[in-house]
């Protein structure tokens, strides 16, 4: 193999594993004080339409089952947070993102659930439901989902 090759293939190789290195951990995402989130998780744009996807699908984020967005083609949409329509004006980017990764940094009250989050979580245990998870749970979504929701959540302007 040529020098020149095998240099452009480690380089390749480095630079596609520094890219999957850049992803930040759920227990590694630094919120600013306002529950704001600046840097992307995985260092790549979003996909509007995957978010949109993301937020319209049961078994991924599943966003209309709580709150309504007038852009999704979805039977049911809930009423239990707030309408999302308009959110890419009301929001900033790094708000949005920290309100998806963990809404309780912005919300502390809300009944939301940690789109990013791997822990604490408070359970009432096998004493009180018989049914406690395990210790560790994956998060609900992973990094480049968070990032698609944002994307979507962006395009969502007033009318």
């Amino acid at each position: 193999m040529n020098r020149h090759v095998a240099w452009a293939a480690l380089a390749a190789t480095f630079t596609a594993s520094a890219a999957f290195a850049a992803e930040t951990a759920p227990m590694d995402v630094k919120f600013d004080d306002a529950g704001g989130v600046e840097a992307s998780l995985t260092g790549q744009p979003g996909d509007p339409s995957k978010g949109a996807e993301v937020a319209s699908t049961k078994s991924l984020g599943n966003c209309v089952s709580c709150h309504v967005v007038s852009a999704l083609d979805a039977s049911f949409q809930g009423n239990i947070g707030p309408e999302l329509n308009g959110a890419g004006d009301r929001w900033s980017e790094a708000q949005l993102r920290g309100i998806v990764i963990d809404a309780k940094h912005t919300f502390e009250g809300t009944v939301m659930p940690g789109m990013y989050k791997t822990g604490p979580f408070i359970r009432p245990g096998d004493g009180y439901t018989g049914k406690a998870a395990p210790a560790d749970l994956p998060p609900i979504l992973n990094a480049q989902q968070v990032e698609d929701v944002v994307a979507f959540l962006m395009t969502l302007k007033e009318e």
